[in-house]
């Protein structure tokens, strides 16, 4: 997710060329010489310490009791006028941000430092022989990820909210893949056809509720946050993530036509597919990522529930005998290992 992506104005791109040429980026799928491990050199931004996506460990998070339920408003209801999809040359984008619905898609709460109005939304993928999430769960990449990006409402302009670290909230949705198709993602991968090449854009015939996209209302409650950053250039440290633990389900077929249908940039005489269009994980440095009351945290769980368990463990090894004794103390070293830091 970068600022091409957040754009209002559709513009047809240039050309993706190598970083030394032309001083654009790109993905290793489409030149490892402009790629990810090449972006600092473009934009320092991108080498700095609050950098997105990262890896979600669920045995190092922090249970934060505040981050309660988000509220969606706007989301259930389609709102009048037309959605543009957009190949940007880096991914399929389906802007959100007509005049009808910016100001009444927003969300609050959960958390979050202020009110966000929709801009757009956007996927990363991987390719058919591998998963394509940003972000990964316990190490693991997911075959595809969503990310909706808001800007807060404070701010007037994308430029001023880029220039403070509560500017944007982006949501991160996981998916996973069922045999049978997602009805709701319909509209989208129909429209894929019609963006097949850099810089073609279409309208959809018509809005629709964005909550058909995201997992049922009963799982949003399950979600991870911390300070991070925009994944593409020029990765502006401006970020409040919200990472779903649930994932949204998509068919096969339906996920086979973002790796199929879509291509990068024209490169000389070269099509290329538009596959594994993902940023690997970055560092977490002294970053801590936080667990919402409903997602889960082997790690938050253990270290929010240490002083009672510790308790229990103090009055087995009292009232009970030798080997009661070791067990009480093997589990306070598996406590201690598997617990993180305060």
């Amino acid at each position: 997710m970068g600022p091409t992506e957040l754009g209002i104005t559709f513009l047809t791109l240039p050309l993706v060329v190598r970083a030394a040429a032309g001083g654009q980026w790109c993905y290793d799928s489409q030149d490892p010489g402009c790629g990810p491990s090449h972006w600092k050199e473009l934009k320092a931004t991108c080498g700095g310490d609050k950098q997105s996506p990262v890896n979600i460990d669920r045995r190092r998070l922090h249970r934060d009791g505040g981050l309660g339920d988000i509220l969606f408003e706007g989301y259930d209801q389609a709102p009048p006028g037309k959605w543009r999809l957009t190949n940007n040359g880096h991914t399929v984008m389906l802007s959100l941000a007509s005049e009808s619905a910016s100001e009444h898609i927003t969300i609050s709460g959960g958390g979050l430092p202020g009110r966000y109005r929709a801009l757009q939304l956007h996927f990363h993928w991987g390719s058919p022989a591998g998963n394509g999430s940003e972000h990964t769960l316990d190490g693991r990449q997911l075959p595809m990820e969503m990310h909706i990006v808001h800007m807060n409402a404070k701010y007037q302009t994308l430029a001023e909210a880029k220039g403070h670290p509560n500017g944007l909230a982006v949501l991160g949705f996981f998916f996973q893949v069922s045999e049978t198709s997602n009805t709701n993602y319909n509209t989208i991968v129909a429209g894929l056809r019609n963006v097949s090449h850099a810089g073609d854009s279409v309208d959809l015939a018509s809005t629709f509720r964005l909550s058909t996209l995201l997992p049922r209302a009963a799982r949003l409650s399950g979600y991870f946050r911390y300070q991070g950053s925009l994944t593409t250039p020029d990765c502006s440290e401006a970020v409040v993530w919200t990472v779903f633990e649930e994932p949204v389900e998509i068919g096969r077929e339906q996920l086979k036509a973002f790796v199929s249908t879509l291509h990068f940039p024209l490169e000389g005489s070269m099509l290329l597919k538009m596959i594994n269009n993902f940023r690997p994980p970055q560092p977490l440095r002294s970053r801590k990522i936080f667990a919402s009351r409903g997602a889960t945290a082997s790690g938050g769980s253990l270290h929010g529930g240490h002083h009672q368990l510790l308790s229990a463990l103090l009055l087995l090894a009292l009232h009970g005998g030798h080997h009661q004794l070791l067990s009480a103390l093997l589990l306070l070293a598996l406590l201690s290992l598997f617990s993180p830091a305060p």
